[in-house]
């Protein structure tokens, strides 16, 4: 499984599409790989970012440098 750490897109950038082409990078190159899920852990402000992308939410919410936090998951 690979993990998809910190993304962060600059504001002035936000809306463009930038962030999904980033993620579906991750996705590819985790594919290429071998791996079959890729595991990220979501500030609770971009759940619905994510599922748009297909990840599904688990676990309990938790604080990750006191920011509230999802663990989230997509199969490729």
């Amino acid at each position: 499984m690979g993990c998809l750490g910190r993304l962060a897109v600059a504001g002035q950038a936000r809306g463009l599409g930038v962030g999904v082409a980033l993620v579906r990078a991750i996705e590819d190159a985790a594919r290429a790989r071998g791996l079959a899920a890729v595991d990220l852990h979501a500030q609770t402000h971009a759940l619905g970012f994510y599922e748009r992308l297909g990840y599904e939410a688990y676990g309990p919410e938790y604080l990750e440098a006191g920011i509230p936090h999802q663990g989230m998951r997509r199969s490729l």
